[in-house]
């Protein structure tokens, strides 16, 4: 009875392994399994949205994975794949936008506001010394009128 029992929890725990997939691609030499190396981590995953293609399990990257392999085999450049996959599922698949009119404030919007941020710690820190010697103390007429409020209270 024990011997079946380990068997099925054995049996059920590789079952596992065998819906896992398993990718096998033959690339003509090492430059093309580089080129799709790189165009698959550069890509992000549609569903996943903050993992690439390559580290994605969601089938629709195993599907971008194979639809990447398939134009490598006809021959296309990378950037005519990176064209491709931005046409069918817009700009949000690459994590690095091209710099267009659309994007310019994602790529240099940060840095204006780091320049912003600094001006104004700037002015502030510039301004604090002026506003130090500026400061005044009471009149002569203020501190005759406190001295005489605080005459009063303690009496």
């Amino acid at each position: 009875m024990k011997r079946w029992l380990a068997m099925a929890l054995l049996s059920l725990g590789l079952s596992g392994t065998a819906l896992a997939a398993i990718e096998a691609h033959n690339f003509r030499d090492e430059a093309e399994r580089a080129r799709y190396a790189e165009l698959t981590t550069e890509l992000r995953c549609p569903k996943c949205q903050n993992q690439d293609i390559a580290d994605s399990n969601a089938p629709i990257a195993a599907d971008l994975r194979k639809e990447i392999y398939r134009l490598l085999e006809e021959g296309r450049s990378n950037r005519e794949i990176v064209d491709y996959m931005v046409d069918r599922y817009g700009e949000f698949v690459r994590y690095k936008p091209a710099l267009t009119a659309r994007t310019w404030l994602l790529w240099f919007g940060p840095g204006v506001l780091l320049l912003v941020g600094i001006g104004v710690i700037l002015v502030i820190v510039r301004r604090r010394p002026a506003l130090a010697g500026t400061e005044q103390g009471l009149s002569d007429e203020e501190r005759k009128r406190l001295a005489h409020l605080l005459d009063n209270n303690r009496e």
